[in-house]
């Protein structure tokens, strides 16, 4: 992770203090100081409420930012008191200007409404808001952070094949493959097959033949030079999609298509296929570009 030793140990004591209550109850995280009036007003107000709602679910946990900074770094906590709900490691709502007793409960009995807290510490079952959240996280092509959101949903949900399957895709896209592979290899047997496994295996299997920038610009090259050479177009545009240039991989196929659809027992439309299936069929890049393939084989 990039990480010296006291800031592991500080993101250790972090995952054990919050994050692993967080997986089964609502955490009100709040950063404070020795030093700072506010937060010691505040915290006879966060104690009483989270003893009024603990059994709802609710847990409080401090963090003091003189001896935590490097976490108060990355919540970017710039003023203090600053106050989160965090729930299943993701903060869920800033609780900082709720300073009084009762805006904090309202604020709490809307987040206890929407989230699949089970009072008394069992582990929450639904995980689709998590895995919605993972995947927009991926959409906006920030995987670092999709893959601690689809790493701590796998913790709670070993068995779920979506949270595997976007772990190991959020991991391509921040270029770990080697990780990403580990965690394919590893996962139960019985996820194999299913489609969200094989989508992950399909985008490893499509990042492993990224080439270098010089090489791409060789391949691009070739293929514009050469626009009958069927083997330097499919060179080209799988080199394209392994460096996150879908239009063109999809582009250059889609012309392939059309010029020869039976060349090497229909290659260019095989990889399109597997370019569809790492992406995701539901996607809509990936259901445009299948009217777009329609056209071209019933138009």
């Amino acid at each position: 992770m990039g990480l010296n030793l006291d800031e592991q140990k500080a993101v250790d004591r972090f995952r054990k203090a919050v994050v692993e209550p967080s997986m089964h109850s609502l955490v009100i995280l709040d950063f404070w100081a020795e030093w700072c009036g506010p937060c010691k007003a505040l915290t006879p107000v966060l104690e009483k409420v989270a003893a009024d709602y603990a059994d709802k679910g609710v847990t409080l946990a401090k963090i003091n930012v003189d001896e935590e900074q490097f976490i108060a770094a990355q919540f970017q906590v710039r003023s203090i008191p600053t106050v989160y709900a965090l729930f299943q490691g993701q903060p869920v709502a800033d609780l900082t200007n709720a300073r009084s007793e009762s805006q904090l409960k309202t604020t709490l009995d809307q987040l206890l409404a929407q989230l699949p807290i089970k009072p008394g510490g069992e582990p929450a079952q639904d995980i689709a808001p998590l895995l919605a959240m993972g995947e927009a996280a991926l959409a906006e092509g920030d995987g670092a952070r999709a893959t601690s959101i689809f790493a701590q949903i796998a913790e709670i949900a070993p068995d779920s094949a979506a949270a595997t399957g976007g772990q190991v895709r959020a991991l391509v896209q921040t270029g770990a493959l080697d990780e990403a592979a580990a965690i394919l290899a590893a996962a139960p047997e019985a996820l194999g097959k299913d489609p969200e496994m094989l989508r992950a295996a399909a985008a490893l299997d499509l990042a492993r033949s990224r080439p270098e920038d010089a090489e791409l610009a060789a391949l691009r090259t070739a293929a514009n030079t050469s626009p009958a050479n069927m083997e330097a177009q499919l060179a080209y545009a799988e080199g394209a999609f392994a460096a996150g240039d879908r239009d063109s991989a999809a582009d250059t196929l889609l012309a392939m298509i059309a010029t020869d659809r039976e060349w090497n027992e229909g290659a260019a439309r095989a990889k399109l296929l597997q370019i569809f299936e790492a992406v995701g069929l539901e996607d809509p890049w990936v259901a445009a570009t299948r009217r777009r393939l329609s056209l071209i084989l019933f138009g």
